[in-house]
């Protein structure tokens, strides 16, 4: 069969389901997949980023609390200002705010949420016809989706706009992971979605500990942990006294770790870097790479759950892991998309956990790979094509998968089907064409396709049918 000639309408990065997991999406139209199209594409990312900052930013102020400083969201029109509770915690009972047009106005601390929240709210005296900032329904947030975040990185630049994606939702520590850029100064200011509406509250950066900036990875406190504080400071139920205790934390920088195998024997605790997000301590560790390298990283400990996150040169996520290595212990294995230095941050996946750790890192030696990711299952979805599925310009069904991918991830993904010819499609975060499939040989009229992603990003897996009459069940499987 001849190569299917598809559109499928995109307003920038889709807005997609949980990582390795599936969502229909509903604005299908037909394409075709011109450059001319990758244009218009890119136009309508713009024009969004525009309308996001336009209906935003009016309601983002600047705090500035004793000796520090932070942002915020005003959510009702008499003033009301969300912020995290660490910057305003060790100011006066009174705090400055500035509002997106210059103002300098005071504003009193009335709630902070309770020890697990980096949460406070502000009343900006005086006001009853501000600009605010719309707060999003709970379990709105996706991951793939676009994330825009407005603060006053530094305490010097209000007002400014960064963009990137929902990398990560954390549902047991209620946090949003971005790589949208967020630095010292964005704390408490908005995580917004492709409306303009607050998704998260700015709260947490990872840092090298040398530098106070962003290397890639940042946190925001979910909307579904902001709306029942929110409800608790309107019916007068919330402290208005500081409840959070940070532990004492230090800032170190990262250590060398050979990719040899060896073990590092460390502990987190007092001393070491803390993740304001939760508390959690976290030590950070280096190596040199180069591309197409193949390494895996080991965390194990008896005392603490343990957690690694390991990024690239250009500062994103290339891979991590939580349980993987079993009771606890975290296990990556990752195919490195470029050479240069990689960070390797070794965390706990819960706040105030103090223990030892052991940590290794290895590379594949030769020609060898390591086998204990190459078979993992990332998705396995079933699924009907038949009445709701979505139409192709070609008149055929379909639905769509999404998923988070990183640079240089080899994947296999197959499209099985007892009741019709399959046709897979993998496309990029822009609606381009990345691979597609018909059927695996003459007699086999299964998809499959072998594929290397070539950037970090949210993809989709289109599984339709030849022609317009396929009909029936199905099943997806990337590894």
């Amino acid at each position: 069969m001849s190569t299917k000639v598809l559109r499928i309408a995109t307003s920038g990065i889709i807005a997609a389901a949980a990582a390795i997991g599936a969502n229909a999406i509903d604005a299908i139209v037909p394409f075709n997949w011109q450059q001319s199209n990758i244009a218009v594409a890119q136009d309508a990312e713009e024009q969004t980023n525009i309308q996001v900052y336009r209906r935003a930013s009016p309601g983002v102020v600047s705090i500035q609390a004793g000796d520090g400083s932070g942002s915020g969201s005003i959510i009702s029109r008499d003033g009301l200002v969300l912020t995290n509770a660490h910057v305003v915690a060790n100011g006066r009972q009174t705090v400055t705010v500035i509002l997106s047009d210059g103002r300098k106005l005071p504003a009193d601390i009335i709630a902070f949420a309770n020890s697990s929240l980096d949460l406070a709210v502000l009343k900006i005296r005086g006001q009853n016809n501000l600009p605010t900032v719309a707060i999003a329904p709970p379990n709105s947030v996706q991951v793939g989706q676009r994330a825009f975040a407005i603060g006053n990185p530094f305490g010097r630049f209000q007002g400014t706009f960064t963009v990137g994606i929902v990398s990560r939702i954390d549902q047991q520590r209620g946090l949003i992971q971005t790589d949208a850029a967020i630095n010292p100064g964005n704390s408490g200011g908005p995580l917004l979605n492709s409306q303009g509406e607050l998704i998260g509250v700015n709260t947490a950066i990872f840092t090298s500990g040398q530098t106070a900036g962003n290397i890639g990875i940042g946190f925001a406190i979910s909307v579904d942990r902001v709306q029942p504080f929110l409800t608790a400071v309107r019916q007068g139920r919330a402290p208005t006294t500081a409840q959070r205790q940070q532990p004492a934390s230090g800032r170190q920088p990262p250590q060398p770790i050979a990719l040899n195998g060896t073990v590092i024997n460390a502990t987190l605790g007092s001393g070491d870097n803390v993740l304001r997000a939760d508390n959690s301590y976290f030590d950070l560790y280096t190596f040199q790479g180069r591309a197409g390298q193949q390494v895996r990283i080991d965390m194990a400990s008896q005392q603490i759950d343990s957690y690694l996150i390991l990024l690239g040169p250009n500062g994103n996520e290339v891979a991590q892991d939580d349980d993987r290595g079993g009771r606890g212990n975290a296990s990556l294995v990752a195919t490195l998309p470029a050479s240069g230095t990689y960070l390797i941050i070794a965390n706990s996946s819960e706040g105030r956990q103090v223990g030892a750790y052991r940590l290794r890192a290895m590379a594949a030696a030769g020609g060898d790979r390591y086998q204990t990711s190459q078979n993992r299952l990332l998705m396995r979805q079933a699924g009907v094509l038949g009445r709701g599925a979505k139409v192709l310009s070609d008149g055929s069904l379909f639905q769509e998968y999404s998923f988070q991918g990183r640079a240089g991830q080899p994947l296999t993904i197959a499209l099985a089907s007892p009741d019709f010819d399959t046709y897979l499609i993998l496309v990029d975060q822009n609606g381009r064409k990345i691979a597609e499939n018909d059927n695996i040989s003459r007699s086999n009229p299964n998809s499959q396709m072998s594929v290397t992603l070539p950037r970090t990003g949210v993809y989709r897996a289109i599984a339709t049918a030849s022609n317009p009459r396929g009909r029936g069940r199905y099943l997806l499987t990337i590894r």
